[in-house]
């Protein structure tokens, strides 16, 4: 499925079919549900966290774009107006952005996104500065990221620099891509 497409083999016949999918899950923190809740304490062991977290197999963790811890919100959160950047906004940031990727691929049939970027077409379409280049070394070696990891992060650098309306990728991109990686950062 990483590469667009899944193939069924049978003893007769072997078959591929296109599949490009967005996947979005979600699950718990712990057992209870409350590891790193700061109005309820968590029950749960620390080899029970561990345990709980490591169902997500690392391969899969791997495939997986964007992992974010997502806290609670206090009802006082919920009550008041909405403050900050419009929805509007952000919706012509985000056209803005895909017309920007549209263009950028517009000669390379089945590339769409930034998602289907291959490994190959990384060192032409996610080039870093030299800043941003020493910032992914250090990242490699003390999160242990997968080279599969590695070109995840310069895929979501590369989106945050297209909403930023940026053509190289700088430190900030991919200090925030980084940032998406919450479950690399586990012991």
């Amino acid at each position: 499925m990483e590469d667009g497409h899944v193939t069924i083999a049978r003893a007769a016949a072997s078959v591929r079919y296109p599949s490009r999918v967005m996947l979005a899950a979600a699950m718990n923190p712990c057992p209870c549900g409350f590891h790193g809740d700061s109005r309820r304490s968590c029950v749960c062991t620390p080899l029970a966290v561990e345990r709980y977290l490591g169902r997500v197999s690392g391969p899969l963790l791997d495939r997986i774009d964007i992992h974010l811890e997502v806290p609670a919100v206090p009802h006082r959160d919920l009550a008041e107006d909405p403050s900050g950047e419009p929805s509007e906004a952000i919706r012509e940031r985000v056209a803005q952005a895909r017309r920007r990727q549209l263009e950028r691929f517009e000669d390379r049939p089945g590339i769409y996104a930034n998602a289907h970027l291959t490994p190959r077409d990384l060192a032409t379409d996610c080039r870093v500065t030299q800043t941003a280049e020493a910032l992914l070394k250090a990242a490699m070696s003390r999160l242990r990221l997968t080279a599969r990891a590695y070109h995840r992060v310069l895929k979501i650098a590369r989106t945050v620099a297209d909403l930023e309306g940026a053509a190289a990728l700088e430190t900030r991109h991919v200090s925030e891509a980084l940032q998406y990686r919450v479950l690399d950062r586990r012991p």
